[in-house]
């Protein structure tokens, strides 16, 4: 049997995705090294991002088990090193697309990313669930899909999409967490459990600019944006750094619910924001016998969407309405969504019509 040649080892390694960046690890140029030896021995050296990097036991594994699927191999030998400076560096600008490091790459005119900014006009309607199980159904289309959580006095998503522990750091650059198959960065992974974030409008800015900046999205084909509830600064912050944002407005059925909820969406009038559609939450609650109880009232979404539309000049359509639905609560308490946990809900199924809605042509 032949011994296995350095371009099949390197073809073989290219199966192997970063369990951070997702990406090959070819493509990271972090194989540093490869030997092969008598009897089809094989040593790789893999470069890893950061010293004592928690996830090099699980890029070990991968790496035999891709190598053990080639004809002729022999023993495997996994050695593992760190970047260098200069190395890192250049892994960065690959991974900006050679961009300038405190530049925003969804502001470019020529980026293909879609940017959702998902608001409402008051808290408690469930926004932030919206946005994670979105996120979720729009991975299941096969997008890469990427979720700030802009709501930095208030984050939720950690604990929404079960992301657990501290994101890893390449010098001044931040490596999202993937959870779900979905890219999340959230002022939640920075602080301590129960410690507020108290800041002011200056300071939430320049947050949410290193956010975008100094996180190290790659390549997405939309980034949803859970933003705070309210036309504050946050808001008037994405609008104003990503400009080509297009805005989502989620609402109850409650017509005071919607009063408010239509002042989030009007704000998109003063910033040039394309309003994409209102989703209404909590629309009706299916009984045992099969009837619907509207718990919280009727017609929310569609008055929003109405006089969104009246206000554009231009149909704002009415995405959807999602049943309330204890496992839909339950999902985001335990970083479990719906779409994941019971895709043959029928929240999931609102939330995939939704996504197919809000997906950009391929």
């Amino acid at each position: 049997m032949s011994t296995p040649t350095r371009e099949q080892v390197l073809a073989a390694l290219a199966t192997v995705i970063d369990p951070e960046i997702q990406r090959p690890i070819t493509d990271l140029d972090m194989v540093h090294s490869v030997e092969i030896g008598e009897a089809g021995a094989v040593t790789v050296e893999i470069l890893l991002t950061v010293p004592g990097c928690p996830l090099k036991d699980r890029l070990e594994s991968d790496v035999k088990r891709a190598l053990a699927e080639l004809s002729g191999i022999g023993l495997v030998t996994v050695r593992m090193s760190s970047m260098n400076e200069e190395q890192r560096q250049a892994l960065k600008t690959k991974l900006r697309g050679g961009r300038p490091e405190k530049a925003i790459a969804f502001a470019d005119p020529a980026s293909k990313t879609r940017v959702i900014a998902v608001a409402s006009g008051k808290g408690g309607v469930g926004k932030s669930s919206v946005t994670a199980n979105l996120a979720l159904a729009l991975a299941d289309l096969g997008l890469a899909v990427g979720v700030l959580d802009a709501d930095i006095q208030g984050f939720s998503m950690p604990r929404m999409l079960g992301v657990e522990g501290e994101p890893t750091q390449v010098d001044d650059a931040i490596l999202p967490p993937v959870a779900s198959g979905v890219k999340v960065f959230s002022m939640g992974m920075l602080v301590p459990p129960g410690q507020p974030v108290v800041w002011r409008g200056p300071v939430l800015h320049r947050a949410v600019q290193q956010f975008l900046t100094d996180v190290l999205w790659g390549d997405l084909d939309v980034l949803l944006i859970d933003l705070p509830p309210g036309t504050g600064d946050v808001p008037l912050s994405i609008a104003q750094l990503i400009p080509g944002s297009g805005l989502v407005v989620v609402t109850t059925p409650q017509p005071a619910a919607a009063e408010v909820a239509q002042r989030a969406g009007a704000l998109a009038l003063q910033t040039k924001q394309a309003i994409l559609g209102v989703i209404e939450n909590m629309s009706w609650f299916e009984a045992p016998d099969g009837s619907r109880v509207a718990v919280f009232g009727e017609g929310g979404g569609r008055q929003v969407a109405d006089n969104l539309s009246t206000a554009t000049g231009s149909e704002v359509p009415l995405l959807g309405q999602i049943p309330l639905d204890q496992a839909l609560r339950e999902g985001s308490d335990f970083g479990q969504p719906i779409v994941a946990a019971d895709p043959d809900s029928a929240p999931a199924a609102v939330f995939r019509q939704v996504a197919a809605a809000l997906a950009p042509a391929r």
